[in-house]
């Protein structure tokens, strides 16, 4: 009788928590919600209740209840049949609809799609939605026409040409009339405008741009990447005919403006094989024994002025791009490693941040002013790394000085909550042909941590200097570089995943306890199995940095103000700063915010597309360097995990590939996105993010950029259906089945 009783009270329990649910939902309006917004609004705090919710709004969503607009976010279907929105074109034929008023991704067959392309703002018709079924929508218009270029390999026949593209934005090839070939010839690597596609028609018609090179030669396909991220790949001959005509114009009445510090030990340390030295470090001891850094940084705005040819174009790139054999400046070569590089031995103009420090590392006062420097040492790391080590070679006590301080600096800063990734990078040793010789890995020592303090701590002078006023003086318009908290349920997962190898990372409070956590997990995890995992999984925590004017602080220094003001020959914010900063110096009135923020914008989307091309151009260095590879064997570790396949990432050369899911022989494998692993039907075997796994290297594909390589078993044996057509599953039959076991969850 009374567990009959305790099973009514839970089923009452249960029913009312379901009421509660839906009482919340229809109070929503156009708000998006998750699980744990609606656990707190009707105050349901347990595992259990939590659980509950989440499975009650999948059911929701499931009957057409409530939307899914993303994965685990809702809303209520408060819509009309009419939206406006930017349409996504997928190769694979799952085209959709971003909504403008949710943010709603709606689904778009190809026969309803008039041919729009990604990134055209459309009018669509949303089908009413059936229960069980995902909503589909209709382009009625194409508003606005995104411009749309497409990179590939031109077939040329007698009295017309194809553009092969291998896009994930587009299925077909491109029809290119003889005319509008340019001179184009098969084989060759081109850029290509769509200027029509009509409705009957299953190609779209194009014209040639620019003839990059033949396909395969490094230099036309180093342009391709550069080209497909919309990133430019050569220089303006105008811009770089005006910045020729710039003097560096020292002279005495400059000078007399500015603070002198040529007679100020000074020197740069930068890779071995830079040019731009766009910092510089000065030091010296002062009578009361106390210590004078300054953090030196090339003044380019007194040589680039707004609304120039040269501003305009600089803030257009906003970034310099660094691919693995080159750089793409922002700036013309004259400047960059020119008049504004602080070469040594050479008179240069810089702004500069002047601190007065204890030999505990204490700022006890600090100056902002534009200075004249004289640079008397070129360092390279290297250089650097061996007078700290060895004690021997120029400037040593000033270096091993700099070097106790930033140790100092760096520990304060974990201490206060600044979080302790520490990755390191794929460099290759490549011939003059541009080809891959052999993999090497840039580490982070101390010269290099010595001068990362040094900028950080200069950045985050300056953003104090504007945010934080001094008195009761309103903070005026500048830029921020900001970095968000991390997602909660990402944070959650990561905390209950860290708690199953015995870890205990903090997923609430504060953000220094939160990062206080995660820096304890990374030191107590290294040398690990584990460690891969779960540093991985910390990592894709955490939200990306951007510019703006808002400041949120920066979560993962723990710095409550931060700019960028230390790389004004690489980034168009730093340049920004710097004009900002003189303005205030001078007590000028605030800029305009808006203006302002559509520039932090800008250059927050030009950053990550200079970050994407970066690491496509190593991709297809990795891809090219493994073709002399291929049927050899190496250990690697599972670096993704998806309905597709898993990644695996070697150990000898951190290069990527995929093991198509198609090819894990022995068994069905279902993806289990919270968990970042496949999982067996029969045997309950397991590939988990981070597990360490024998591969053999199977396809080298440039063209895709992509790397396939098959798993071995413990005897060194392939696990790999050969011949097996009925077994296999393709990759759009694993994403299908992958997004129907999300549903039934």
């Amino acid at each position: 009788m009374a567990q009959s009783s305790k099973t009514a009270s839970a089923s009452r329990n249960a029913k009312n928590l379901q009421r509660q649910v839906i009482d919340f939902v229809m109070q929503q309006k156009n708000n998006t919600y998750n699980y744990k917004q609606v656990a707190h609004a009707i105050g349901a705090k347990t595992a259990a209740q939590q659980r509950n919710i989440a499975l009650q709004l999948v059911e929701m969503a499931f009957n057409g209840e409530i939307i899914e607009v993303s994965p685990g976010k809702y809303k209520s279907p408060q819509r009309g049949n009419e939206a406006i929105g930017v349409f996504v074109r997928r190769s694979n034929g799952k085209n959709s609809v971003v909504t403008e008023a949710d943010g709603e991704s709606i689904f778009v067959a190809e026969r309803n799609s008039m041919h729009a392309l990604n990134g055209d703002i459309v009018r669509v018709n949303i089908a009413a939605r059936r229960r069980g079924a995902e909503p589909e929508a209709e382009v009625v218009e194409i508003i606005e026409k995104k411009e749309q270029t497409f990179i590939g390999t031109l077939k040329v026949d007698k009295h017309f040409g194809y553009l092969l593209t291998d896009s994930k934005f587009l299925s077909t090839d491109i029809f290119i009339p003889k005319a509008k070939l340019k001179g184009g010839k098969t084989g060759d690597k081109a850029v290509v405008r769509i200027t029509d596609w009509k409705d009957d028609f299953k190609n779209p018609s194009g014209e040639v741009v620019d003839i990059l090179g033949q396909a395969g030669e490094n230099t036309a396909e180093i342009h391709a990447i550069l080209a497909e991220y919309g990133l430019p790949y050569k220089y303006p001959s105008a811009v770089e005919k005006a910045a020729d005509k710039i003097d560096a114009g020292i002279t005495d009445e400059v000078i007399a403006q500015r603070l002198d510090m040529r007679d100020v030990l000074t020197f740069t340390i930068d890779p071995v094989d830079a040019k731009d030295f766009d910092d510089a470090l000065s030091f010296r001891t002062l009578p009361n024994g106390n210590y004078e850094v300054g953090v030196h940084i090339a003044d380019v705005t007194h040589y680039v002025h707004p609304d120039t040819i040269i501003d305009k174009e600089a803030q257009k790139r906003a970034t310099s791009v660094y691919l693995v054999d080159r750089v793409v400046p922002m700036l013309p070569e004259h400047l960059c490693n020119g008049i504004c590089s602080l070469r040594p031995n050479e008179e240069k103009l810089a702004f500069s941040v002047i601190f007065e420090m204890d030999n505990e590392a204490k700022v006890l006062n600090s100056m902002i002013s534009r200075t004249v420097i004289k640079s008397d040492r070129r360092f390279s790391y290297e250089e650097a790394q061996e007078v700290i080590e060895t004690g021997l070679g120029d400037c040593v006590e000033e270096i091993q000085k700099l070097n106790d301080l930033a140790k100092i600096l760096r520990r304060q800063r974990y201490e206060n909550g600044s979080v302790e990734f520490d990755r390191a990078e794929v460099k290759f040793h490549i011939d003059e042909k541009g080809k891959p010789l052999g993999v090497f890995f840039k580490v982070s020592k101390d010269a290099n941590k010595l001068i990362e303090e040094f900028m950080l701590l200069a950045n985050k002078t300056v953003a104090s200097f504007v945010g934080k006023p001094i008195g009761k003086k309103k903070p005026k318009a500048f830029v921020y570089r900001v970095h968000d908290v991390p997602d909660p349920s990402r944070l959650a997962d990561l905390a209950a995943i860290a708690r199953n190898f015995g870890y205990k990372v903090k997923s609430s409070g504060t953000p220094r306890e939160i990062n206080r956590s995660i820096n304890r997990m990374l030191a107590e995890v290294k040398g690990r199995g584990e460690e891969n995992y779960l540093s991985t999984l910390a990592i894709r925590s955490m939200a990306k940095a951007i510019y703006t004017t808002d400041n949120i602080g920066h979560y993962g220094l723990g710095f409550e103000y931060y700019t960028h003001f230390t790389s004004p020959i690489r980034r168009y914010p730093d340049m920004m700063v710097h004009r900002l900063l003189e303005k205030y110096l001078h007590n000028g009135r605030s800029a305009n915010l808006q203006k302002l923020e559509e520039q932090c914008k800008h250059s927050s989307e030009m950053e990550q597309l200079a970050a994407n091309a970066e690491r496509s151009s190593i991709k297809y260095k990795q891809v090219e360097y493994m073709q002399e590879h291929l049927g050899e064997t190496y250990t690697g570790i599972i670096s993704g995990v998806t309905e597709w396949g898993l990644y695996v990432e070697l150990n000898d050369n951190l290069c990527e590939g995929l093991v198509p899911m198609r090819d894990l022989a022995d068994d069905y494998y279902d993806f289990d996105e919270k968990n970042h692993c496949l999982i067996g039907r029969r045997n309950n075997h397991r590939y988990r993010l981070g597990d360490n796994v024998d591969i053999k290297v199977a396809r080298a594909d440039l063209e895709k950029k992509q790397l396939d390589f098959i798993l071995l078993d413990n005897k060194g044996n392939a696990l790999r259906r050969e011949d097996d057509m009925g077994s296999k599953v393709s990759v759009a039959e694993a994403l299908s089945h992958g997004k129907k076991k999300r549903r039934r969850k």
